[in-house]
């Protein structure tokens, strides 16, 4: 594989203090062991691999997915389990000037469509995944950005029709999110779950459904053949007449070569507490289970599980190594206990890293992989998988059926990536980014 860092960071060593992996007990499944032939094969058993292989299934498409490591291993399985609206980081001027209003309206009607397409699949399977939080709330970490939540708060309606909310300080303390922030907007529109028992719960409803899921079993060579593709796993053959890519911040330059230059994996880390007592809860005044985030380019992320542990993360550390990832460790729990001084005493029973991917126009892709027929793919989510990746499974899933589908399908998604620029070189945009960031954060 030819990947953009280190081993370290697609090794064990980020994620083996992840709570997630804690928190939920699964069998392995199978590696590949002998060669086959299937009409779509998909390469992540990730939420955009798993749910593409669902819907597949559910079609009557015999589908097989290769991980080649685990399910969730990569992003989706470590991430803050935040169910919500996003997948692109392009503000509505941005948008508009890009698309029209129109186009706006569209793309930000899939973000609420992703989010009811998640909370479908786990009412249709019963998964339970430890659902809780009316929509999500932004806060403001500087008094100026209330004028922004209050703009953002003006557009809703026309966005997503969903219902929102208006927070002063004093509400926001009545509310139970006492912190530094000077207010807070929330919109009634996603949920927090555990993302390992999502994925488990899609896993399982795909194979019930027919697809075949093998762990262990990484692609090392993609070949196009008259008749479809060639997949290399294990040392065995797996012909395919389709392939989905789904591999997102785990993806490799070569497999395709197309890939190269064209995705930005970005680190983010994140902790999680032991269990609080209900003084603890009072002493910080926060007590509620809503999920949150702050106003930062460089964001904080929280929320309050449902056995009273305090999950927290942000964007992490710009290189990577066994030291770098202490080190990023390290901010994390400063930036806690600058915002939560009231626990500064707890222990942080868990905390570990993933890498989440970027698009250099800042919109996820979700399509056919151009000049190459019959493959396709779907990733860049800029920190935001749960839904939209889901999502994006969804499509992809009538889209290599030769079908429209029958979801919204927006003209922000079927943009082919753009190259980076700088080939490997290109994470070098990381730190200069988080640079000009910080700055205006202040």
């Amino acid at each position: 594989m030819k990947r953009l860092f280190d081993a370290y960071a697609y090794g064990a060593g980020p994620r083996e203090n992840c709570w997630w992996d804690a928190s939920h007990a699964v069998n392995p499944r199978a590696a590949v062991v002998q060669s086959a032939r299937t009409d779509v094969a998909i390469i992540g058993a990730g939420f955009t691999g798993l749910s593409a292989a669902l819907h597949l299934a559910r079609a009557g498409i015999s589908v097989t997915v290769l991980d080649a490591e685990r399910i969730g291993w990569g992003a989706s399985g470590r991430n803050g389990g935040f169910c919500c609206l996003g997948g692109g980081m392009l503000d509505d001027t941005a948008l508009d000037r890009r698309f029209g209003r129109a186009g706006r309206v569209d793309f930000r009607r899939t973000e609420l469509a992703a989010i009811q397409l998640v909370e479908g699949i786990i009412a249709e399977h019963s998964i339970k995944v430890d659902r809780h939080s009316i929509g999500e709330t932004s806060l403001a970490h500087r008094l100026k950005d209330m004028a922004v939540l209050q703009a953002h708060a003006a557009a809703v309606d026309e966005n997503y029709g969903v219902a929102h909310q208006i927070h002063s300080k004093v509400d926001l303390t009545r509310l139970g999110m006492a912190g530094p922030f000077h207010g807070g907007l929330t919109i009634e529109a996603g949920f927090g779950l555990n993302p390992r028992k999502y994925l488990f719960g899609l896993a399982q409803a795909a194979e019930l459904a027919g697809a075949r899921i093998f762990e262990d079993s990484a692609v090392t060579a993609l070949t196009s053949r008259v008749d479809g593709w060639e997949l290399r796993a294990n040392g065995h053959k797996l012909r395919a007449d389709r392939v989905i890519l789904a591999t997102n911040g785990y993806s490799s330059d070569d497999l395709p070569a197309w890939l190269s230059d064209r995705y930005l994996p970005s680190q983010s880390n994140v902790m999680v507490t032991r269990p609080l007592d209900e003084d603890e809860l009072a002493a910080a005044g926060w007590t509620t289970d809503q999920m949150a985030y702050d106003t930062r380019n460089l964001l904080h992320y929280f929320r309050l599980t449902p056995d009273r542990r305090f999950l927290f993360g942000m964007r992490g550390g710009i290189i990577t190594g066994a030291k770098a990832e202490e080190r990023a460790t390290a901010r994390v729990r400063a930036d806690f206990d600058a915002m939560f001084p009231a626990w500064r005493a707890v222990d942080t029973a868990y905390s570990w890293s993933g890498l989440v991917c970027l698009a250099r126009d800042r919109l996820p892709f979700v399509g056919p992989v151009p000049e190459r027929a019959g493959l396709w793919a779907g990733l860049c989510y800029h920190g935001n998988g749960v839904a939209m990746g889901s999502y994006s499974g969804a499509l992809l899933a009538r889209l290599v059926q030769g079908k429209m589908p029958d979801l919204p399908y927006t003209e922000a998604l079927r943009i082919p990536l753009r190259r980076f620029g700088l080939g490997r070189l290109r994470r070098l945009a990381i730190p200069l980014a988080y640079a000009a960031y910080m700055i205006a954060d202040r």
